[in-house]
């Protein structure tokens, strides 16, 4: 059970850095991603800092915003 458990904070770890870098290379402020997606800023933070458990809604919504593919967003995680 504790394996899962850090298995499942890797990944959400992962998939926060990979929409962190996503959003720095498009040059827009978490608060701007948040406003693009309907989430709230202090979610997206936790999200992007992997503290977070993202509904795929959530994931979606997200990469809409960032005008990506569901699946980049959770590549390599």
């Amino acid at each position: 059970m504790v394996m899962s458990n850090v298995i499942l904070e890797k990944t959400y770890d992962q998939i926060g850095q990979r929409i962190r870098e996503i959003r720095m290379s498009m040059k827009i402020s978490q608060i701007e991603l948040a406003t693009r997606c309907g989430v709230e800023p202090s979610n997206l933070n936790r999200i992007e800092h992997g503290k977070a458990n993202p509904t795929v809604r959530t994931l979606h919504l997200i990469a809409v915003a960032l005008g990506v593919g569901l699946a980049e967003l959770v590549k390599d995680a």
